[in-house]
């Protein structure tokens, strides 16, 4: 595999068990990228390939469709937040293998093809049965392939703003987000900072400096340095906002111990921000009936 490629989402399965295994049984979504991209030894180069034109990485996009094909296959499940948990399967099959990579990673593949091979069984007889369903074709690696999500769309949005109205936007969210103040400094020479903002919890009030990046690939860790290099001497709170990703290694210099650290959010977290204080963002619920016919009640009438 040359050094810029990433491994296809047929051998992320086992990897993707185990990051949620060794962090007690369940996982974040970041939390299991970055384990996995740890466990993987995956290059800067590869955390920086992206799928298509982004904003999305190819490894997100690849970890992405082995949660689906883990969870199709009854190993993993997943709550309304994000959160991913091994089923009793899934512990089951960790627990059988421990940390035999190779018989593993065959077993897990077995197991894959066979649930690929049963969708792809469904979806004939379906097609049988419904002759001008005009659907998409299951063959291949678009197998029953997601439309666009919200997500994507928000962030194709973000990229195409100019780069002082992303700026505002993020005032607009730290305002919503409970800041006392929030000013975009708006000068070009200001060592990366593109703004400030004033947050209390409870009686402390402290400033937090902040930049942001309209990126569609993966922040690296030098990122993160000069913009704690920008803060040094005005204040210890920065926050780093991208419409990407950030690296591994970028996480790691974030949290260094002895240094300032800078709180991270990547486009994923930005969107969900951007939902949770509906800026720019709608949330329509919709109510839906369940009737069913009391067979019994009609006979005793």
């Amino acid at each position: 595999m040359l050094a810029f490629e990433v491994p296809p989402y047929s051998e992320l399965l086992w990897p993707a068990m185990i990051a949620v295994r060794d962090r007690g049984g369940s996982v974040s979504i970041d939390e299991m990228v970055r384990s996995v991209i740890a466990a993987e030894a995956l290059t800067e180069a590869q955390q920086g390939v992206l799928h298509g034109d982004g904003p999305e990485t190819e490894i997100g996009y690849r970890l992405a469709w082995a949660r689906t094909y883990l969870k199709g296959m009854g190993l993993l499940t997943n709550s309304r937040r994000g959160v991913w948990t091994l089923t009793a399967n899934g512990h089951e099959v960790v627990d059988r293998f421990g940390d035999s990579g190779a018989s593993a990673r065959d077993h897990m593949r077995d197991l894959w093809s066979r649930y690929v091979q049963e969708l792809r069984a469904a979806y004939r007889a379906k097609r049988a049965s419904r002759p001008d369903d005009q659907g998409p074709d299951a063959e291949g690696d678009d197998l029953d392939a997601a439309s666009r999500d919200w997500k994507e769309e928000l962030l194709d949005t973000l990229m195409n703003l100019r780069a002082d109205t992303f700026e505002r936007l993020a005032q607009r969210l730290l305002r919503e987000a409970g800041f006392l103040t929030a000013t975009v400094t708006g000068r070009s020479g200001d060592g990366g900072i593109d703004g400030v903002g004033v947050y209390r919890m409870s009686l402390l009030s402290f400033p937090v400096f902040f930049q942001c990046k309209r990126y569609k690939g993966s922040v690296g860790s030098g990122a993160v340095r000069d913009f704690r290099g920008a803060m040094a001497g005005r204040g210890d709170k920065g926050l780093l906002i991208t419409t990407g990703t950030f690296t591994s290694d970028a996480k790691v210099e974030a949290t260094r111990d002895g240094a300032p650290p800078i709180d991270l959010i990547d486009g994923d977290r930005l969107c969900d921000l951007l939902k949770e204080y509906e800026v720019g963002v709608r949330v329509t619920l919709r109510q839906i009936e369940d009737v069913g016919v009391d067979v019994e009640f009609f006979n005793t009438v």
